[in-house]
């Protein structure tokens, strides 16, 4: 399937894949199964692990070869689940870069999660079906994460799911044959319109399926028929499934990331437990019209057919979906965390001034403000967004973020008050985190 791509994507097949905050690890599962390590690249040590496996030869009959980048938060007892981000055809020439993206990896400490994302070389119609080795490849890669980390959980975490396009396809054939294993899916324009048949275990699983209608890809694409027929199906099933027109959009462009996140949260709320993965409370599920865009709690609607309603997990979600569907955007409503570990430091006659910041789930990090007593002297980055995503693949950049200081020429003769503040993507300021510098 062709595919066209907004320009600012160009930029992923020049990027290194690294990042300045975290510790990574390659590796690669030779044909014989055996293993080799290869030496990391020069970066700063960190408490998280990202490592990166690839997959060849016997172990990939999918693919001509198989990257997975794999985020591991630290400081997590036991992980709750893990988040897969499959992108769609011709995709994979960008490269991994979805697990360093600062806001997934802060939805991912959040939620006690690890997130993987793949990078598929090959035939898309090939690896696109998980019955051609792409679903074992998955549960492989977990296995030698599992390895490395000691969390043997993640052998069996349920999964959130997320696919574009022909990775869309990808995830309602997971849903189809690891239905036990999904918390929950979101997909970014499924397409080829599959026609199988869903369990009943598959009806447990809340669903979003965005598309563009006639806007969605070449015809051959069948993203609009994709899921309004899927909708369709597990509708009937009575499944928690919903369906999101952007009609002013199109394959290649979306900002389904802001309504991925609430959704999945809804989902987390209420299926995550000790004992497995949960059914939806029906006390808690709320029912969207797709066409006037009101929604109901289900415990109270009393209409005729629910089935050509959407249903989501709760009020929460269902107010998200309300927004996205008027508006192709669910807006952060809420400030971003205040950055933590401010210094002032002297380095000859420059005082260079450094913290760390984790990204504001809802809407990531878009720059950071510099105050002297006050007053503001200096926005890191100086110019563009400290970290954005591509609405078209979801990839982030830039991948290698800017370091969090910044560096004043002079010397301070007397006590001076220094302060930053975090602001998100949706032009959200954080508490500004405040520090003494003496001289």
């Amino acid at each position: 399937m062709k595919r066209s791509f907004i320009l600012i994507s160009f930029l992923f097949a020049l990027m290194v894949v690294s990042c300045r905050c975290s510790q990574t690890r390659y590796e690669t599962a030779t044909p014989s199964g055996g293993e080799s390590t290869l030496p990391p690249p020069e970066v700063k040590p960190a408490a998280d692990t990202v490592f990166r496996i690839v997959l060849t030869g016997e172990d990939c009959p999918y693919a001509d070869r198989a990257e997975y980048g794999c985020y591991v938060p630290e400081k997590v007892s036991r992980f709750q689940g893990v988040l897969v981000l499959q992108h769609g055809c011709g995709m994979e020439q960008f490269g991994l870069t979805r697990h360093y993206d600062l806001q997934y990896q802060a939805f991912a400490r959040k939620w006690n999660l690890a997130v993987i994302e793949t990078a598929l070389y090959g035939p898309c119609g090939v690896w696109g079906n998980p019955e051609s080795g792409s679903a074992a490849g998955l549960v492989r890669v977990l296995a030698k994460v599992a390895n490395k980390t000691g969390h043997f959980e993640l052998n069996s975490a349920p999964w959130l799911l997320w696919g574009h396009s022909g990775g869309g396809y990808w995830t309602l054939g997971m849903l189809r044959d690891y239905p036990e294993r999904i918390l929950a899916i979101v997909c970014y324009s499924a397409a080829w319109d599959p026609t199988w048949d869903y369990s009943a275990a598959a009806a447990e699983v809340p669903i979003l399926l965005r598309h563009a209608g006639d806007n969605d890809g070449d015809p051959t694409s069948k993203c609009k028929e994709t899921a309004r027929h899927t909708f369709a199906k597990l509708r009937a099933m009575g499944a928690p499934a919903s369906i999101v027109l952007n009609k002013d959009q199109n394959h290649n462009l979306s900002y389904l990331r802001t309504m991925a996140i609430p959704f999945w949260e809804a989902a987390l709320r209420q299926r995550l437990s000790p004992g497995g993965v949960k059914s939806l409370d029906p006390a808690q599920t709320w029912l969207a019209d797709t066409t006037t865009f009101e929604i109901f709690r289900e415990a109270d609607y009393d209409g005729a057919d629910k089935s050509r309603l959407a249903r989501l997990p709760d009020e929460a979600s269902a107010r998200a979906w309300q927004e996205f569907a008027k508006t192709n955007v669910v807006k952060d409503v809420t400030a971003p965390p205040a950055p933590t570990g401010v210094k002032a430091v002297l380095l000859g006659e420059v005082l260079e001034i450094s913290w760390q910041a984790s990204a504001d789930v809802e809407s990531g990090i878009a720059r950071f403000n510099v105050y002297q007593d006050g007053i503001r002297v200096g926005v890191v980055p100086e110019d563009g967004v400290f970290q954005n995503y591509d609405t078209n693949g979801d990839n982030a950049y830039p991948v290698p973020v800017p370091a969090m200081k910044l560096r004043l020429v002079g010397r301070p003769d007397r006590k001076v008050r220094f302060s930053v503040e975090a602001v998100n993507r949706d032009g959200l300021s954080s508490a500004k985190t405040e520090i003494t510098y003496k001289p």
